[in-house]
C-alpha cells in the first residue's frame, strides 16, 4: 500500500510539474523572443509592474529547482540526504523547502557530472571555467554553449545600455585564459564592437591607445586597482589622456566610490558588473540611478541605515533581472541566487557565495528617498551624486530590483571587540591624496606591537618610496585612524576606549615587496594578511 501511495505521490508531482511548465511556457516563449533584442527587452522591463516580474521570476526558479531535484543527480541526493522527500515535492512554494548549496555542502561533495542534468554533457560547445581562487582554492566550472550565448547577450546589452550606441572599441584588460571574466567579457563585448583583448599588460594597452589614436571612444575593461595603476603608468610616461574618450567597466571584485572618483579623473563613466564564477558573470550590474543611490548614501548616512541597515560599510548597489535571477536572503544576511533558467548544464539552486547584502525594490527605494525629499527619477542631479568634474552620465532609470552587496562575510579582522573591513580601509585610502597618488595595492592584518599589544596593520604597495619614512608613515597612520574614526562606528568605540591599541600601524613597501611579493602571479590582489 505504501508502495502505491508513493507511486500515486510522485506521478501526482510529475503532473502538477509538467502543467506548471505548460503554463509558463508561452511566457518562456515570449521571454526567448524578447530577450533577443535590447529594445524589445528594455520596453518590456518599463512597462511591466515591478511585482509581477517579481512572481514570475520566483516561478521560473521555483520550476528550475523541482526539475534539478529531479534531472541533476547531485542535486536530487543532496536534498534527499538534507531532509527533504524529493517524490513528494510540488513546485508552488518549493524554494522555502530547499536547503542552500555552497562549495563546501554541494560542490565539494560531488563530482562534476553529478552536478549536472542527466549526469552527463555534450562536449561539443562546452567549456570549463576556472575562479581565481580568492578563497585560496580555484575550481573549475561547466558551461554549456546556450548558456553563454545567453550571458554574452546579457553582456552585450548591459554595454549599450551603460555606454550608449556610438561605436566602441573595447580593450579587454581582465586576466585572460581559463577565468571567465576576461574570456567571457571579449566574446560578450564582440557583440557591442571592437574588441582587442590583451589582459591586464599596461605596455599593450597604452600602446593600442596611441596606435588607434583619440579618434576613437575606448572602453576599458579590467579589475578597480589595475584600471587606477593604468591611469598612473600613463601620467608616468606622459601620457596624452586628456585627448581621449574613456568609459571603464570593471569587475571581479568590489570598488570604492572614493576609487571611482579618482577614476572619473579621466574616464567620463565608471561602470561595475557584479557575479561570481561559481554562479554566472553578469548577474547584476550598476547602473546611473544605482550609482546615485549609493553616492547618496555615501554622504547621508540616515539615508544609508533606511536602505541598508546598520552594516558600516557603504554596499555597492547593483540592478538585477529577476527573470534570470531569482534573489533571495537569508536570515544571517547573506545573499542566495537561484539561476531560473532550464539552459544550465550544473544548476544552481538556491546558491550562497556568503555574500552580505540585500535586495529591494525599484517601488521600495522610491518610497524611502521620496520620505528624504528626494525623487529616484531624478537622482542624477542631486549634486551628492556628481563626480569630481560634474555630473555623472544619466539616463531614465529601469524599473528593476536592487541587489546591494557588502562583501563576503569573513573579509574582516577585529581588534578590541572592533571589526575593521578591507572596504573601510580602500575608501579611506584612495580619498587621501598623498597615499593614493602612489599605491598599487594595500594588504590589512594585526600584528602585535613592541609591547604585546595587538593593534591593526596596513601594508602599502607604493610605487615611488621617495620620502618615504618613518614620520610620512606615522602621518599616514593618523591619517587613517581619524578618517576610519568616522566610517566605522565600531571601530570609533573602540579608539575611545582603547586609543593605543586602534592606532593603525603602517609599513610600506615596494611593488612586489614584503607581503606583496605573491601578488605577481595572483588574479586579484589580496587585501587580508
Amino acid at each position: 500500500m505504501s508502495l502505491l501511495r508513493h507511486a500515486a505521490r510522485n506521478a501526482f508531482a510529475s503532473f502538477v510539474g509538467f502543467g506548471r511548465g505548460i503554463y509558463l511556457l508561452p511566457l518562456d516563449v515570449t521571454f526567448k523572443t524578447v530577450g533577443l533584442r535590447y529594445g524589445w527587452l528594455k520596453a518590456m522591463f518599463m512597462v511591466t509592474p515591478p511585482v509581477l516580474l517579481r512572481g514570475i521570476g520566483q516561478l521560473r526558479a521555483e520550476r528550475a529547482a523541482w526539475r534539478a531535484a529531479r534531472r541533476v543527480p547531485a542535486y536530487g541526493d543532496f536534498v534527499h540526504t538534507s531532509g527533504v522527500d524529493v517524490p513528494g515535492l510540488f513546485p508552488l512554494g518549493i524554494l522555502g523547502r530547499l536547503p542552500e548549496t555552497d562549495k563546501a555542502s554541494y560542490i565539494d561533495r560531488y563530482d562534476v557530472l553529478e552536478r549536472c542534468v542527466g549526469g552527463a554533457v555534450p562536449y561539443p560547445g562546452t567549456t570549463i571555467d576556472e575562479s581565481s581562487g580568492s578563497t585560496g582554492t580555484p575550481y573549475n566550472w561547466i558551461r554549456g554553449s546556450k548558456e553563454r550565448e545567453v550571458a554574452h547577450r546579457n553582456i552585450g546589452f548591459f554595454a549599450r545600455y551603460a555606454f550608449g550606441t556610438a561605436p566602441l572599441v573595447t580593450i579587454n584588460a581582465f586576466s585572460m585564459g581559463a577565468w571567465a571574466a576576461g574570456f567571457n567579457m571579449s566574446l560578450g563585448m564582440m557583440r557591442h564592437g571592437i574588441v582587442k583583448s590583451v589582459g591586464p599588460d599596461l605596455d599593450k594597452i597604452l600602446s593600442t591607445l596611441a596606435y588607434l589614436g583619440p579618434t576613437f571612444r575606448f572602453l576599458i575593461s579590467g579589475y578597480p586597482p589595475f584600471l587606477k595603476h593604468l591611469l598612473d603608468e600613463g601620467e608616468r610616461r606622459g601620457f596624452p589622456w586628456a585627448d581621449y574618450e574613456l568609459h571603464a567597466l570593471v569587475g571581479g571584485e568590489g570598488m570604492t566610490e572614493e576609487l571611482r572618483d579618482v577614476l572619473l579623473e579621466r574616464f567620463i563613466s565608471v561602470y561595475s558588473g557584479y557575479g561570481a564564477t561559481d554562479i554566472e558573470i553578469g548577474m547584476a550590474g550598476e547602473s546611473p540611478v544605482s550609482i546615485a543611490v549609493r553616492r547618496l548614501a555615501r554622504a547621508r548616512p540616515d539615508i544609508r541605515l533606511a536602505l541598508f541597515g546598520t552594516d558600516a560599510r557603504l554596499p555597492m548597489v547593483f540592478q538585477y533581472n529577476p527573470l534570470i535571477h531569482y534573489m533571495e536572503v537569508n536570515d544571517v544576511g547573506e545573499v542566495i541566487c537561484t539561476v531560473s533558467r532550464l539552459d544550465l548544464l550544473a544548476p544552481r539552486i538556491r546558491y550562497n557565495v556568503h555574500d552580505s547584502g540585500g535586495v529591494i525594490d525599484f517601488t521600495g527605494v522610491r518610497r524611502i528617498l521620496a520620505g528624504f525629499g528626494y525623487d529616484l527619477d531624478r537622482l542624477g542631479e542631486a549634486p551628492e551624486a556628481h563626480g569630481p568634474r560634474g555630473p555623472l552620465p544619466w539616463a531614465r532609470p529601469i524599473p528593476l530590483p536592487f541587489l546591494w552587496i557588502h562583501g563576503r562575510r569573513d573579509a574582516t579582522i577585529s581588534v578590541m571587540g572592533s571589526n575593521i573591513y578591507p572596504e573601510d580601509i580602500e575608501a579611506v585610502l584612495y580619498g587621501d591624496p598623498q597615499i593614493s597618488r602612489r599605491m598599487e595595492s594595500f594588504m590589512l592584518t594585526v600584528v602585535d606591537d613592541e609591547h604585546g599589544m595587538p593593534r591593526p596593520s596596513v601594508a602599502l604597495e607604493l610605487d615611488d618610496l621617495d620620502g618615504i619614512d618613518d614620520a610620512w608613515r606615522t602621518a599616514a597612520a593618523e591619517r587613517l585612524r581619524d578618517r576610519l574614526g568616522t566610517l566605522n562606528i565600531d571601530y570609533r568605540t573602540s579608539l575611545r576606549e582603547f586609543p593605543g591599541a586602534m592606532l593603525p600601524i603602517v609599513s610600506t613597501y615596494a611593488p612586489g615587496g614584503g607581503p606583496f611579493a605573491g601578488d605577481a602571479t595572483r588574479i586579484k590582489q589580496r587585501r587580508i594578511g
